[in-house]
């Protein structure tokens, strides 16, 4: 699972589509590891609207896919819109390195079936930020 936390909220995409939370506010509770990324210069109501617009585009629930569409693509595209960076390829790269393993082929029917959406957190929507 990753996210960004930006404006002091945590912002995450999974089957739901995107949410948000508390810093660490969704049952699997603080993070492993944080990566700095730096600061952004965009105001909290432009990102609202700019996730509203990715919400409605590329980031709606039924376009999540464990492998391929995920909470990293979506954690990487925010991150480069509020700071020009992206997040460490060991994260993107992971997916493709677990398919790349027998163990992972052998897996991937399952696992392409499956829906992730991290409990705990709130479906992001345009009138209010949050819902």
């Amino acid at each position: 699972h990753t996210s960004i936390i930006v404006h002091k909220d945590e912002f995450f995409y999974g089957s739901g589509g995107i949410s948000s939370c508390a810093p660490g506010g969704t049952l699997l509770g603080p993070p492993d590891s944080v990566v700095d990324l730096g600061n952004t210069e965009v105001t909290e109501e432009i990102f609202l609207e700019y996730l509203s617009s990715l919400g409605e585009s590329m980031f709606r629930g039924e376009s999540y896919h464990l492998f391929e569409h995920n909470c990293n693509t979506f954690s990487n595209e925010v991150a480069q819109f509020l700071t020009g960076r992206k997040i460490p390829s060991y994260i993107t790269d992971l997916p493709a390195e677990i398919l790349a393993t027998p163990f992972g082929q052998a897996l991937r029917p399952l696992l392409d079936s499956i829906q992730i959406q991290p409990p705990g957190g709130n479906t992001f929507s345009r009138h209010n930020g949050q819902s």
